[in-house]
């Protein structure tokens, strides 16, 4: 017959009780250990979880609050002028303008195609350009050069803007919208980009929208 094993705390010396009860209080204290280590872990992992979502939300807020669309409407540019009742109607005659450069009027039933030109192009096609939205901009090719000229091409957007050199200009650069322009002081000048943001495409010019494009090249087109 098999011997049984099985031993009780009766079975055990003053000195062995004692020592498995210290046994035990040891086990149950590394255990109440690892699990408050482990409670400690999920709760860092839970705060830090926590944090990147916190950053991650501040951050979309500071992107996205940083840069919001600008209305229009609200920009104010400083020195601007406007001209009312201007005719939109077509010509075939070269059009004595009574704004240096023109910013709208009477214009050629062609309109010039958008872009940057590095010679001058005829105001009247230009003019036609401007009653579709675009935005005519114009430089001193005397005082505007080299790196300024760069940088003013770098500046322009891509659509529903005209870049050409024009003799005679009251300032370094001036930028016409159809019934509205401003001299500007220099290429670096921040009106400039008001500006263009204001009146490209504006709702004011009498056509806005139609075709800046597929009709008359100027000289000395490069884009």
């Amino acid at each position: 017959m098999a011997e049984n094993d099985t031993t009780t705390d009766a079975d055990l010396t003053v000195k062995q009780q004692r020592e498995k009860r210290r046994a035990e209080k040891v086990a149950a204290l590394k255990h109440k250990q690892a699990r408050e280590k482990r409670n400690r872990l999920l709760g860092i992992v839970a705060a830090s979880t926590a944090g990147l979502l916190v950053i991650g939300t501040l951050v979309t807020i500071v992107v996205t609050s940083s840069t919001p669309p600008r209305d229009p409407a609200a920009i104010e540019i400083e020195g601007l002028e406007t001209f009312d009742s201007l005719e939109a109607v077509h010509v075939q005659s070269a059009v004595d303008y009574t704004m240096t450069p023109p910013a709208g009027g009477p214009h050629n039933p062609s309109w010039l195609n958008c872009g940057i030109y590095e010679q001058e192009v005829p105001a009247e096609y230009a003019v036609h350009s401007l009653e579709h939205g675009a935005v005519w901009v114009t430089y001193d090719p005397e005082l505007v050069t080299g790196g300024d000229l760069d940088a003013l091409r770098r500046a322009m957007p891509s659509t529903y803007i005209i870049l050409s050199p024009f003799s005679d200009l009251p300032a370094p650069v001036v930028a016409s919208a159809w019934g509205s322009q401003v001299a500007l002081d220099g290429v670096d000048d921040p009106r400039l980009n008001d500006f263009i943001v204001k009146f490209r495409l504006s709702p004011d010019a009498p056509e806005p929208g139609a075709l800046c494009s597929q009709s008359l090249d100027g000289p000395g087109k490069i884009s």
